[in-house]
């Protein structure tokens, strides 16, 4: 399923027209953003929790030369799903 495929489901199971499921998607992942760029979790009972994971600065290897590399620290989305969606896809 892509975001058009999620947005046709949406108008279709709410009763919206397309327009309107796509203002409410995209309302919803920017959202989602703009809680992950303050630094704040987004916790959807039952589905699951977005979070901001910190990652360390690291040293690399380039597979085609060889020579290490600095991989620098930065800040990685994490999604963990709810016991919900966890029962429903098993």
């Amino acid at each position: 399923m892509n975001k058009n495929d999620l947005i046709s489901s949406v108008a279709n199971d709410a009763g919206l027209s397309k327009a309107d499921a796509t203002k409410a998607v995209d309302a919803v992942f920017n959202n989602i953003e703009t809680a992950l760029k303050r630094g704040q979790a987004v916790r959807l009972v039952g589905f699951g929790t977005f979070s901001v994971a910190n990652r360390k600065a690291s040293t690399g290897r380039n597979p085609r030369t060889g020579a290490t590399i600095q991989i620098p620290a930065s800040k990685q989305p994490k999604f963990k799903a709810g016991k919900g969606l966890k029962d429903a896809v098993n």
